[in-house]
């Protein structure tokens, strides 16, 4: 009788579900609960996406993983997280000398399992982190990225398994991102891997979306796996993972052995999690989300990213009918604009070389796809705004495409003078640990045990400062009571301010319903003491968030510079990429109306250029 262990994706149930994972003091209160619950061999306590939330909720992310993973190691349970091998713990590449201190920092911190993929299941970026991982005294468990496309065949996925065996991984993942791969062919999948290599143990991942979750775990059983990745209730299903419950009855029927459920300790860590829902995660968490969809199949996005694909999806609609309106145009539903943005992922997947939908890809096929149709929609021709990010996946940088570029991308690369790149994608990202442990001394800022600190600075140093300097929280706290506000709004509470404009000036002013008298507020940014007769607005071509620079290597403008045609001079990030902002002719910043790290809409005014 085969046993089979099962693994409570604790992160992932979160991020599948909305934007935000729980606070540390969240998590410290589930984990006896889990624990108590007696059927986990593993828990996932970190990852992608993880690290940056502790940082957006002003909480030191070093000391929320020590925490978090203590309980679980005094109880004998390993725990593991999620990495994106060449873009380490962030959307981007990470140089060498990071990656190799990340494992070190989480190895100390107390993660014992490493799950490293690469969404273009590149092996030349997949391997080093193997190596960095045991290196470390982690488990390396390899992640392969599965879709389901002409190329991405039972064939491929088989020879990539053995290849990344071969190169030292301990383990296999299956990583059924968006819950796409037809059962049949994961089992084959499965049984060729445990073919030749009998005592590699595998671990599925799939999510629950398409509605092939349950019929594929209980083929890759058969095939051979050892170890499922599960949620429960209330956060399982929908967008997210299979029930633990139902999983282990199915497979206790199909005869293997799986191990018992203590349903108080259950319902106890059932009651937590919707706590945490009700006190401020719930907000972030869309009803849709808690639906199997089957025409998820057709686009095959995965589940992490739809956690907060419809949120974002609100503000790109609210955005959309704006423009609309404004052109006396009918206005799109959710509904409509979710199916164009489906039918443009199947078009431009194909011709973008069928990279992996998962993190950062994903994100890059979709955003291209919804931007596509957003300009499409406005009259514009496809391919019209295309970010930096998504280029250097294009161009190769990230790693080799799976498929080839379509003509018409590379006749447009040549167009714009974009190089493609065939190297090692690595080199193209020199060590920066000795630049950043120079800053942190010259902020007076501790490197940390263990170097965690120095780690965390150099892996996401937008979000490190802005954790370091309180923004991070105050804005986080903003962004709440703002969704608290809408709610209450639209249940028919008052609104206690509303923003005017008058003369040009706009002014926030508060609403007083007992006649005292509220203070007003002149929110309008300050300009330079420059002659502007020919000054121009250069407005935002998509709704985001507004930063002047997107790393500290760079340096942002400032009002009285002087910069020349095509000039980069800011970003609006949307949907995780950044979309640079070039200055349409050559001039002086006579104006910068935006803060950076403020969300603003399409046509918003960003610089005026004199």
């Amino acid at each position: 009788m085969k046993e089979i262990k099962f693994s409570l994706v604790f992160r992932d149930m979160w991020q599948s579900s909305g934007k935000y994972v729980p606070r540390v003091d969240q998590l410290l209160k589930a984990a006896p609960a889990i624990i108590k619950m007696g059927c986990f061999a593993r828990v996932e306590t970190n990852g992608g996406g993880f690290e940056q939330i502790n940082l957006l909720f002003g909480e030191n992310p070093n000391k929320a993983v020590r925490a978090w993973t203590k309980p679980f190691h005094d109880a004998g349970i390993q725990t593991h997280m999620l990495d994106r091998a060449l873009n380490g713990l962030r959307m981007s590449p990470v140089p060498a000398d990071v990656r190799k201190l990340f494992y070190k920092v989480k190895k100390a911190q107390g993660v014992d399992i490493t799950r490293t993929f690469c969404g273009l299941n590149d092996t030349r970026n997949i391997i080093p982190s193997i190596s960095y991982a045991k290196e470390a005294g982690m488990i390396s468990q390899a992640a392969m990225s599965i879709t389901y496309s002409p190329l991405h065949t039972v064939e491929y996925y088989t020879n990539l398994a053995f290849e990344l065996i071969e190169a030292g991984a301990d383990e296999i993942c299956l990583k059924d991102m968006a819950g796409v791969a037809r059962p049949v062919f994961l089992g084959k999948i499965t049984k060729n891997i445990k073919d030749k290599y009998p005592d590699i143990k595998i671990q599925y991942h799939g999510h629950a979306g398409p509605g092939f979750s349950m019929a594929t775990i209980l083929e890759v059983c058969k095939a051979g796996c050892d170890y499922v990745d599960v949620a429960m209730e209330p956060l399982s299903w929908g967008t997210g993972h299979a029930d633990v419950i139902a999983v282990r009855e199915m497979l206790k029927d199909a005869g293997f052995k799986v191990p018992e459920i203590n349903m108080e300790a259950y319902m106890e860590l059932r009651t937590i999690i919707q706590e945490m829902m009700d006190d401020f995660l719930g907000l972030f968490i869309p009803a849709r989300n808690r639906w199997m969809n089957s025409l998820l199949i057709g686009p095959g996005l995965p589940g992490g990213m739809m956690g907060s694909l419809m949120t974002d999806l609100e503000t790109n609609l609210e955005g959309l009918n704006k423009w609309k309106e404004k052109n006396g145009q009918p206005k799109m539903t959710q509904d409509q604009l979710l199916i164009k943005l489906f039918d443009e992922v199947k078009y431009v997947w194909p011709m973008m070389g069928y990279p992996c939908l998962v993190t950062p890809f994903s994100q890059y096929v979709k955003n291209m796809a919804l931007m596509n149709v957003i300009q499409m929609e406005k009259g514009k021709e496809r391919w019209s705004m295309i970010a930096d990010d998504i280029w250097d996946m294009m161009l190769g940088k990230s790693g080799k495409l799976p498929g080839p570029l379509a003509p018409e991308l590379i006749e447009r690369a040549k167009a714009e003078g974009r190089e493609f790149f065939t190297g090692n994608p690595q080199d193209s990202y020199p060590d920066v640990l000795p630049q950043f442990r120079k800053t942190m001394q010259e902020k007076g800022w501790e490197t940390g045990e263990d170097d965690e600190e120095l780690f965390e600075y150099a892996m996401h140093p937008t979000q490190y400062e802005a954790y370091k300097s309180g923004k991070a929280k105050a804005d986080f706290n903003a962004s709440v009571e703002k969704i608290r506000a809408e709610k209450a709004q639209a249940k028919g509470a008052m609104p206690e301010s509303i923003v005017v404009n008058i003369n040009g000036n706009s002014y926030k002013v508060a609403i007083s319903y007992d006649g005292s008298a509220p203070k007003s507020e002149n929110i309008q940014k300050q300009t330079a003491n420059t002659n502007i007769s020919n000054a121009e607005k250069i407005l935002s071509p998509l709704e985001g968030k507004f930063f002047l620079v997107k790393s500290n290597a760079e340096t942002p403008v400032k009002v009285g510079q002087q910069v020349k045609k095509g000039d980069v001079i800011g970003y609006i990030e949307a949907m995780k990429t950044y979309n640079a902002i070039h200055a349409e002719k050559d001039g002086v910043i006579v104006e910068i109306c935006v803060t950076p790290g403020d969300n603003v809409f399409e046509d918003d005014a960003l610089f005026v250029l004199g």
